[in-house]
């Protein structure tokens, strides 16, 4: 491969500008997900940045000595990487040892699979989901994009080499990175199903490998070192307009693209890669202005922190939101604290942890530990390292003995009780509901019909009395058709539905949510159990935006359609889908809510330990105020 005289390569600040924007539309995401609604978009965005600047120190390899140290590149990049891994692997299992121990469960699993860059193939295979917010409760959720990246840096030294020493022309090398990342983005849309959880390929290396392949392509074409500083104004103007347009359409993606619009798997994320390829190539060239407007003291500081901010991010809101009781209703404050704790312990292990063991030289580790043991107990060195000693016996203490798919008492008692109600609600959508079915015809006895009678009759008292309800409001339901589509909290309260409205068709699921519910409806509809009256409970799982609620009720058409609002104290999405409701149903006549909250909220010993889920008491209120909504 011929090239030019080489130059000295140069670090380019801006990018630290595009680091920032990406580490913040992920923090802001988790932390405000109705507000940055496509902060998972600071992803991609750090893929094409990855893989942008290690296939262009390659490249200036190559050129300076027509080799490719494989064995360096992977040293360097463990340097850089694994030591805040560690610290963040050692530290979270150290607390969850001691302080939240209904964490440990699959902890060694977790560990192993970060360690070893699987960490995304291995949650896939727990069937864990990353859209799921309130029954996915882990600090190591978002250890699968390292997964990500850490499989890419394994093959990609060898695959680059292949490339340069076979290949040779640039153009043919970016064409064919180019067609591999079109292919991973066409595998990521055949295998997406809309109507189902994205996880597969929201997490898949080989549906998300286009981002680190854009980049790379971009790298054989747009070196960095040999990019001219003085060019034309004209092609300056040109470079300017399209690095900050490609910025704008960014940001805008950040605030607007929800991760449950198919767009996003149907090419919305292979779009974005383009526009962060465009502002990476805009961004590395000195000749434009890009890498100056994003150059300022504030983005250097977050995007040379930003690995470490992006690391701690889900253990702060973990452990944080595991002990505040009140998450909903003091969003901003609680928010407020745990962006500092974030910044503060990203800040502690970049001072500490990272730049030290970035700069240490591997081969004086046994000298260094021999050293350290003969120093006196009490020394400048033995301070911290004596507790970060103990941390480390802490963990690997909870590491070996956690246990692996443990179910304790309570979630056996919870999943007992949710399968006992599944088993109900497939029984009410197998329930005939023609009048014929259920009709009484001149040739039935009369003694039978008194028999029925009396049945009847004592149902309604006993349904009465269970529920408070009066008699008219039970005699009303038992012949009331109506269906209910729910979540995990509507699944709980099946059984109870299925007294009080016997001819109910109840479709609920564990961790569903708004997004995706038109095609489970359409189905429904198909099999003649959706009914006229329709009762919608979603929203415990995650937020849902305008749109998505404006497409339900289109499909639902002129059906009367009751919303169940969501007690979700824990969560920070509870009153925004709340509020969501409320405006909403002053936009549809034929909607109304049902306002499950405001009865719920002053009752802690309706719920389990979760305090989402409602117990027996709570179940039959549950019940009760569905009924009287419908029926009165």
């Amino acid at each position: 491969m011929k090239e030019k005289t080489m130059k000295k390569s140069r670090y380019i600040t801006g990018i630290d500008g595009l680091r920032s924007l990406a580490v913040i539309g992920v923090i802001l995401y988790h932390l405000m997900p109705t507000t940055m609604r496509g902060g998972y978009l600071g992803v991609p965005i750090f893929f094409v940045i990855s893989g942008y600047l290690i296939t262009d120190l390659l490249r200036q390899e190559w050129q300076r000595t027509q080799k490719i140290n494989v064995k360096q590149f992977y040293y360097r990049r463990m340097k850089r990487l694994y030591p805040a891994l560690v610290a963040l692997l050692l530290g979270s299992s150290f607390y969850i040892t001691l302080f939240q121990r209904n964490l440990l469960n699959n902890l060694r699993g977790v560990v192993v699979s970060s360690l070893l860059y699987l960490n995304n193939w291995w949650q896939i295979k727990q069937g864990f989901s990353y859209f799921d917010r309130f029954t996915n409760e882990s600090p190591f959720t978002h250890l699968w994009s390292l997964a990500v990246e850490g499989q890419n840096y394994l093959i990609w030294p060898v695959l680059f080499y292949l490339l340069v020493r076979f290949v040779k022309k640039r153009s043919t090398i970016f064409y064919f990175l180019t067609g591999m990342g079109i292919a991973s983005a066409i595998l990521m849309a055949v295998l997406y199903q809309p109507s189902g959880d994205p996880t597969r390929v929201y997490y898949g290396t080989d549906t998300r490998l286009f981002s680190l392949w854009m980049g790379s392509a971009l790298a054989f074409i747009w070196p960095s070192n040999h990019l001219k500083e003085k060019i034309p104004s004209q092609a300056k103007k040109l470079l300017n307009v399209a690095g900050f347009t490609s910025v704008l359409f960014l940001l805008v993606a950040l605030f607007f693209l929800s991760d449950q619009s198919s767009f996003v798997y149907y090419g919305g994320l292979y779009l974005i890669s383009i526009l962060s390829t465009i502002a990476v190539a805009i961004t590395a060239h000195p000749g434009a202005s890009l890498n100056r407007w994003l150059t300022n003291p504030i983005f250097a500081y977050i995007g040379k922190r930003s690995y470490g901010i992006y690391l701690y991010q889900f253990p702060v809101m973990i452990f944080y939101e595991a002990k505040v009781s009140n998450l909903a209703d003091h969003i901003w404050l609680h928010t407020l604290i745990e962006v500092l704790l974030i910044l503060g312990i990203s800040e502690l292990s970049y001072r500490f942890i990272e730049e030290p063991f970035r700069k240490f030289d591997y081969s004086q580790t046994w000298p260094t530990v021999r050293d350290w043991f003969a120093r006196p107990i009490i020394s400048k060195a033995k301070p911290w390292q004596l507790p970060a000693a103990i941390v480390t016996v802490v963990a690997l203490v909870g590491i070996v003995t956690a246990p692996k798919d443990q179910v304790d008492a309570e979630q056996k008692e919870f999943q007992t009780e949710i399968s006992q109600n599944q088993k109900i609600a497939e029984k009410t959508k197998q329930q005939t509901t023609t009048e014929s079915s259920t009709a009484t015809t001149d040739t039935v006895d009369s003694a039978t019909k008194e028999e029925e009678e009396e049945v009847f009759s004592t149902n309604v008292s006993d349904i009465m009395k269970k529920y408070d309800l009066s008699k008219k409001i039970v005699e009303a339901a038992q012949i009331k058709e109506v269906t209910i589509f729910g979540d995990s909290v509507a699944l709980g309260t099946a059984k109870n539905i299925n007294e009080v409205f016997p001819k109910a068709v109840v479709d609920a699921q564990v961790g569903r949510q708004l997004y995706g519910t038109v095609p489970l409806l359409q189905k429904l509809a198909e099999q003649g159990l959706l009914k006229d009256t329709v009762v919608i409970a979603l929203g415990t799982n995650g937020p849902a935006t305008s749109a998505q609620f404006d497409e339900l009720m289109a499909y639902l058409g002129d059906r009367k359609v009751y919303f169940m609002n969501v007690r979700v104290p824990t969560q920070r999405w509870q009153n925004d889908v709340n509020d969501l409701l409320t405006e909403k149903a002053k936009q549809y006549s034929n909607m109304k809510v049902i306002d499950w909250y405001d009865l719920s909220n002053d009752h802690d010993d309706w719920f389990r330990p979760d305090r989402v889920h409602p117990t027996v008491p709570g179940r039959i209120a549950y019940t009760r105020l569905l009924a009287k909504a419908i029926l009165k």
